[in-house]
């Protein structure tokens, strides 16, 4: 079944593979650079609720000072200078980071690194000068440092962009050694003066049919080496669209999990939304009156599941989303599991996993014989139920 996936635009967030059981949860929202008294000191009153939900890993904003049109920091330019980040100080930052080690939680950087903007303008009047934010020279740079065909900021001495065009601020020179270097002790920074355990960065844009746009990120990940997990986006439109009447449309034709789990379970990051596509930017959001059939799929399908902060909270969905997980990591549900698909129908999806569960979502109750009588019921909310062997 060829499923389109209508979107203006899909960002990856890639990561480091982390070891399984992982359980991911975004700490914030597009909201969340306004909190008043700031971010990271808000947050600290959630650590105990997040880590008792059984993640191992929270994603954390980006740190670094933003322009002031972009308080949520995806327009960064002092690298550096995290006192100047909207979501709180330095100070704050390790903090939180601290209280999060305390309960065995590891965070994750959202750091944004494929453009940058300028501290002021050079010779030309073009912004492209760059300040890393120290009293030293690391990460002051020119327009040489920007790639040649971004002809509105570079001096054309730089090489070609070996990624995708970002109009509002200058691309930058990733083949540069001065750059790789410079990033490269920056990240490392991160981790050992801040408290980072591995990074996040928003990356290429995929649209087209189902089949084409998994095969995209199946792609991307090998030409990555492997090495790194990419937001399944694939699962989330298919799952968008499937919990509104066509739950067909979980099984792809060899009878597999139509997204990105499907072909590369262990590297594939399965989410409902995120800071992007629900919060206040609402550019594609899931169904709000079937969150959790959704979060009933990916808490027992594998890859590495990942719960939004305003599902968990805002929407109330903390003791459902919780039991979910404890099943999950009672069961050892993880990013290699095995899915045997039961059903697939327009009113109801079933599957067992690992043999060790039966999930189903949609809104039919005549299951006939598909749950044995060695399982029970382990949990069960508005059209999703899971059981597990007695």
């Amino acid at each position: 079944m060829m499923t389109s996936l209508c979107f203006i635009s899909v960002f990856l967030f890639v990561f480091p593979s982390f070891a399984s059981p992982t359980l991911l949860f975004q700490g914030f929202n597009w909201e969340s650079c306004n909190k008043a008294g700031g971010w990271y000191n808000f947050l600290q009153n959630s650590v105990s609720d997040i880590a008792n939900a059984g993640v191992t890993h929270v994603w954390l904003p980006p740190p670094s000072q933003s322009v002031d049109v972009a308080p949520q920091g995806y327009l960064p330019g002092r690298l550096y200078d995290i006192d100047a980040s909207k979501y709180g100080s330095q100070a704050e930052l390790k903090s939180l980071i601290d209280a999060f080690h305390q309960k065995g939680v590891k965070c994750v950087a959202d750091i944004v690194i494929n453009h940058r903007t300028a501290e002021r303008k050079d010779n030309r009047g073009i912004y492209s000068i760059f300040e890393g934010g120290t009293s030293d020279d690391r990460l002051d740079w020119g327009p040489s440092f920007i790639c040649k065909d971004d002809t509105d900021y570079s001096d054309g001495t730089g090489n070609p962009d070996t990624g995708l065009n970002y109009p509002p601020a200058p691309d930058i020179d990733h083949l540069n050694p001065r750059v790789q270097k410079e990033l490269s002790d920056w990240m490392n920074w991160l981790k050992t003066e801040i408290g980072f355990c591995c990074w996040g960065e928003v990356g290429r844009s995929f649209l087209g049919a189902e089949d084409s746009h998994r095969g995209a990120l199946k792609d991307w990940v090998q030409a990555a080496g492997g090495v790194v997990k990419a937001f399944d986006f694939t699962t989330k439109g298919v799952l968008n669209a499937a919990v509104q009447g066509e739950l067909f449309r979980l099984k792809d034709s060899i009878g597999k999990p139509p997204g990105m789990i499907g072909l590369l379970p262990q590297n594939a990051v399965t989410f409902i939304d995120n800071h992007d596509t629900g919060s206040t930017q609402n550019k594609w959001p899931f169904p709000s009156d079937k969150v959790m059939q959704g979060y009933a799929y990916i808490l027992t399908h594998p890859g590495v599941p990942s719960i939004f902060y305003d599902h968990f909270f805002d929407f109330g969905l903390k003791d459902e989303i919780t039991k979910l997980v404890v099943i999950r990591n009672r069961n050892g549900i993880n990013t290699s599991s095995s899915v045997n698909i039961l059903a697939s129908d327009s009113d109801l999806y079933m599957a067992s996993i690992d043999d060790k569960i039966i999930m189903k979502i949609g809104p039919k109750m005549d299951l006939g014989n598909l749950v044995p009588s060695n399982y029970q019921l382990a949990t069960s909310g508005n059209n999703y139920a899971v059981w597990e062997k007695k």
